[in-house]
């Protein structure tokens, strides 16, 4: 028993396939309208299963079941619409004043029993200082590789 079930009203099933004889546009595009048309289960609609179109369009099955998924939590419009890129934004752990403190630190004398600071001990010194909540020895490693500070 499918979850969702792709019903098409009239004006819906016009669209589609007035979109598919256009000929212009994306493919994606097209292939969806495609998958639509043929899954519509309403009385105008062929109704076919997901393993049918699965292979008269050579998309998986999965892919099938997320286009139904969409059009009937999203919408109509959500399913023929590019989603819009939003890029990760990445939130900065070092500040200015973090900064300032791990350069000094990497300056400062060593712990007791160590040669030189690696970039974990930094990370983790500066984290029991209470500058951070966590921080990598990646992270480290970059910023003080930003302030061109040379620990040679």
């Amino acid at each position: 028993m499918k979850k969702y079930i792709v019903i098409l009203s009239p004006e819906e099933r016009k669209a589609l396939k007035k979109l598919i004889t256009s000929g212009r546009g994306p493919a994606r595009l097209f292939t969806r309208a495609r998958i639509l048309l043929k899954a519509d289960q309403s009385n105008d609609g062929p109704g076919w299963s997901d393993e049918r179109i699965s292979e008269a369009f050579d998309v998986t099955v999965q892919s099938i079941e997320r286009i139904r998924k969409q059009l009937v939590e999203e919408g109509f419009d959500a399913v023929l619409s590019r989603r819009k890129y939003t890029q990760k934004v990445s939130r900065k752990k070092i500040d200015g004043e973090v900064e300032a403190h791990l350069v000094a630190l990497s300056c400062s004398e060593p712990p007791q029993g160590r040669a030189r600071w690696t970039l974990r001990l930094l990370a983790d010194s500066i984290v029991e200082l209470g500058h951070v909540q966590s921080i990598s020895h990646e992270a480290v490693r970059q910023t003080l590789k930003k302030t061109k500070l040379n620990r040679g």
